[in-house]
């Protein structure tokens, strides 16, 4: 029997809280977050590696979720469910899914489009695979809208599937969300932000914005980053402060996901599949989820009646994270 893959979903049956206290003040860091392994979908589920949030590091920039799954031979079969306060930003390397959203978008994900998905104050979607248990591997990311953009944005999906290509001496940088050294993504964003997918042959040094936070995750091969080795897993976070980034590929197929944006103002409160800044605006969320014949994240055509229930809360109040002091 196949197993189960969420994408953009958070599916746990009991999540934790994940309480984000707003950025202060940094510096240029090298610090390996390990990441959580965690499974979605069951007990034969495929499991995923998890590194945002983070018990030390709740955001990268406005990057506040990242997994990375596969590569690994599964079905995915994800019903109808709500997000809040965010954009889902699916970057497949393999593989094939069926989105379809309440806001009646109805698409095939493939490797090399972004996918992005924007909640506003309220969506819901599905995922699908294709085919009899693909390959799958890729990175599933949220990026928290700012207060002003939470309830505002409108809910909608954007496929772009020609994105723009920064070349560098041994490194070619597919610009996925925000710029990068002058090469600007078409993808709409809400905050300065930065997410590409760094492709090296050999030595290589990338700019960056001294005023964003970095962090840098391998996706296939073996790296030497800022001078820290790094392999698949782990996030290697730089801080702030840095003009460039320094890079060595040690394997022939060598591919980096490099994330960052200004360190993000608000404070956040996650739990589940929605982002608020407080605990009222999860509870009114789920509750509104829950509700039958519910309006505010609207209906996901050809599932009928199908969809993922919210989990109960947790038996406490909901309230945002701070950030471990770096150590470098």
């Amino acid at each position: 029997m196949a197993s189960t893959l969420g994408r953009v979903s958070n599916l746990d049956a009991r999540p934790a809280e994940t309480r984000c206290h707003a950025a202060g003040q940094g510096g240029p860091a090298s610090r390996l977050l390990e990441p959580r392994d965690v499974p979605l979908g069951g007990i034969r589920a495929m499991r995923v590696s998890r590194t945002l949030p983070h018990r030390e590091l709740p955001t990268v920039g406005a990057w506040c979720f990242l997994d990375q799954f596969g590569p690994q031979h599964t079905d995915m079969v994800v019903l109808p469910h709500p997000h809040t306060g965010l954009q889902t930003v699916t970057w497949p390397v393999q593989g094939e899914i069926h989105h379809r959203d309440s806001v009646g978008s109805d698409v095939v994900v493939r490797p090399g489009q972004l996918n992005l998905m924007t909640s506003g104050p309220g969506i819901a979607h599905s995922e699908i695979s294709l085919g009899d248990a693909p390959l799958l591997h890729g990175l599933q990311l949220w990026v928290a809208l700012p207060e002003a953009a939470a309830g505002t944005a409108t809910p909608g999906f954007e496929q772009h599937t020609d994105l723009p290509i920064y070349d560098g001496d041994g490194v070619r940088a597919t610009v996925v969300v925000g710029e990068l050294a002058g090469t600007t993504s078409p993808a709409t964003t809400y905050s300065p932000l930065l997410g590409a997918q760094l492709d090296v042959d050999g030595a290589a040094t990338v700019p960056l914005r001294p005023d964003f936070e970095h962090a840098v995750l391998v996706l296939t091969g073996r790296a030497t980053v800022a001078g820290t080795p790094l392999e698949p897993g782990p996030l290697l976070y730089l801080g702030t402060g840095r003009s460039e980034l320094t890079l060595r590929a040690h394997d022939d197929d060598t591919t980096l996901f490099l994330l960052g944006g200004e360190p993000f103002p608000d404070d956040l409160v996650m739990w589940w599949n929605f982002v608020g800044r407080s605990h009222e605006d999860i509870v009114a969320a789920r509750e509104e989820w829950e509700r039958p014949g519910q309006e505010r994240f609207g209906t996901v055509s050809g599932h009928g009646t199908d969809r993922i229930p919210a989990p109960p809360l947790p038996p406490l109040r909901l309230t945002p994270r701070r950030r471990r002091p770096s150590t470098g």
